[in-house]
This record gives structure tokens, sequence and C-alpha cells, in this order.
């Protein structure tokens, strides 16, 4: 594969939340896109989403070029695919319809273009198992929901990814902006979706066990740890925790304790009753409150967190790109 080819056109296979939500990304960083979805009435949801999400990207900031003109659909997978710089997959996580997908993909692309996908939680060895003539230029760029305002990227090569494919994955995407952390090993669900699913069985826990409601829950964690993890990751912070002995005192004076607390963590079984009473207490919490209107105060939320990180981001030293 070629390490200079530019990646300008970008064809996002699959339009839905994830698949739209990249395609105002691209389109914000001027880029041409061409787009397909078999399913009924997607074009017009596709633009509707771009139309909403526009607002909010130029606030944050657009590129030269950048225009929801430069999107193109097609149902067609062969015309989508055509004239592609990368494809950003972002089908539905079965195993054999990526493989069949990623079969059809090898055969349309020329070998020097990256078949990126957005899947959260299957294995790129497996996925790629389909694209059998050129399976090196397969790899995960899982982006954190919603790829338009949330920079984290996880890129995550399978057995046959070659090392040039993470490469120009990595440059590019941090290239419009992505946040990358890069895998070096292979685990379901990657890493954020694993954070994630860790806090969240301790909250269903605490809930179904009556020790608090959801509403107090998300008020522990959105007021306390999660301010903190708006701006420093739970490594630094732990670095921090330890005051000027820094991370050797943190595990000096909280190995022991930590540990002893990780024995009375709960593992709740999500049974139906387990399951209405958690779903009970959140639409306490939620009262007459819409999804639409909850969604407009997170993007709003996050939109100001970006726009208050952007200055430091831009004045921070360089994180090292690999770590062991």
């Amino acid at each position: 594969m070629s390490d200079i080819k530019p990646i300008r056109r970008i064809a996002v296979v699959g339009t839905g939340v994830i698949g739209a939500s990249w395609t105002a990304l691209f389109l914000a960083k001027g880029l041409e896109v061409v787009a397909t979805d078999p399913a009924p009435n997607a074009e017009r949801a596709l633009r509707e989403f771009v139309a909403a999400a526009w607002p909010a990207l130029k606030r944050l900031g657009l590129a030269p070029g950048a225009s929801p003109s430069k999107l193109r659909f097609t149902a067609d997978l062969a015309q989508a695919v055509a004239g592609a710089d990368l494809v950003q997959e972002n089908g539905p996580e079965r195993m054999e319809f990526k493989q069949k997908l990623y079969g059809q993909l090898d055969v349309l692309l020329p070998p020097d273009v990256i078949i990126a996908s957005s899947s959260s939680g299957l294995i790129m060895s497996e996925i790629q198992k389909g694209a059998a003539k050129h399976p090196e230029r397969c790899v995960i760029a899982h982006p954190f929901n919603p790829p338009h305002l949330i920079p984290l990227l996880e890129i995550v090569g399978g057995a046959m990814t070659s090392e040039q494919t993470i490469r120009r994955t990595r440059d590019f995407f941090s290239s419009i902006g992505k946040q990358t952390v890069l895998l070096h090993k292979e685990l379901p669900g990657h890493v954020a979706n694993r954070l994630q699913a860790a806090v969240a069985r301790e909250a269903y826990h605490l809930v179904a066990d009556g020790v608090l409601s959801a509403a107090d829950v998300d008020t522990a964690l959105s007021w306390g740890p999660g301010l903190r993890w708006g701006v420093m990751g739970n490594m630094l912070l732990n670095h921090l925790g330890g005051g000027p002995g820094g991370i050797e005192h943190f595990f000096r004076q909280f190995a022991g304790p930590m540990m002893a607390s990780w024995k009375s963590l709960g593992t709740p079984e999500l049974t139906p009753e387990v399951q209405q009473k958690l779903i009970d207490s959140v639409h306490a919490e939620v009262g007459t409150r819409t999804i639409a209107e909850l969604e407009a105060e997170r993007d709003e939320l996050l939109l100001g967190l970006i726009e208050l990180r952007k200055p430091h981001e831009a004045a921070a030293p360089r994180k090292a790109a690999v770590s062991n």
C-alpha cells in the first residue's frame, strides 16, 4: 500500500446513528463523502441528521471547503466505494454479515484503500477473514458516540492487519482531530466500553440493591469523578492523588484499601425484575424530559467542554504515540 496517497474521499457504509455522525464529521473536515445504506428513507434521514449537526460542527470550527453539498448518496455499494480513499464501515454487529461485506469490499476496492470498521465489540482478526485478497488493509476504527462530537477513536489491528495500515489510519484520524488510542491486543468491547461496563456494573448493583436511586447514582458520577474524568483520565488523577509523591506514594497509601474494596463490588444479574427496578428509577429521574431534550442537553454540555479543552490541547506537548 502507498503511504503517500491522500485521503480525500470517504465511503460511509451504513448510515444509522454512528454512520450518520461519521458523515457529518467527515463533511465538516472538508472531505467528500459518498454514503450508502439499503434501509428505506436512509438518504433523507442522513441529510436531516447532517443538517441538525451542522450548527454544532460550525461552532467547533469547519475546515476550509467544508460543506454538506459534498455528500452524495447511493443505495449501490459498488458506486459508493468507487474512487474512495477510505471506507468507514458501520454495518450490523453480526460476524457473518461483516465477513460477507468485507468479501464484497475486498473485490471492489484497490488494495491501498483502508477498510475501517466502527465495530464496538467484534474482533478484527475474525472480520478480516472475509477479505481474502487483502486482509492487511482492514482495521478497527471505533468511535465513541456521537463521533461528530466525541474525539475518542480506538484503533485495533487484527492478526493480518499491516503496520502500515495502523500508521496510516492513526495519521488520518489524528489529522481530522480525533484523539486516537492504539490497542496492542484485541479484546471484546475494546477499551472504552469495557471501562464503561465496569462503572455500569457497580451503578446497577447499587440501584438494584436499594443503596440509592438512579438519579443519585448519576449525580455521584457526573458531579464527582465524572467532572475530573472530563479533564484527566484515571491514571493521571491517581498520580495527582499521591500528592507530591505522585503515583508511587498513591500505591503505597491506597493499593491495599483499593484491593480490599474490590472484593465488595457488586456483580448484579440483570433479571427481568432487576431491569424493571432500574427502568423505574431511571424514568423517575427523567421525569417529563424527552429523549430529544436530553440529547440536546448532553450535546450542549459536550460542546462547552470541548471548547474549554481546545486551547489546552493545542498548547500541551504531544503524548507518546506508542506506549506498552
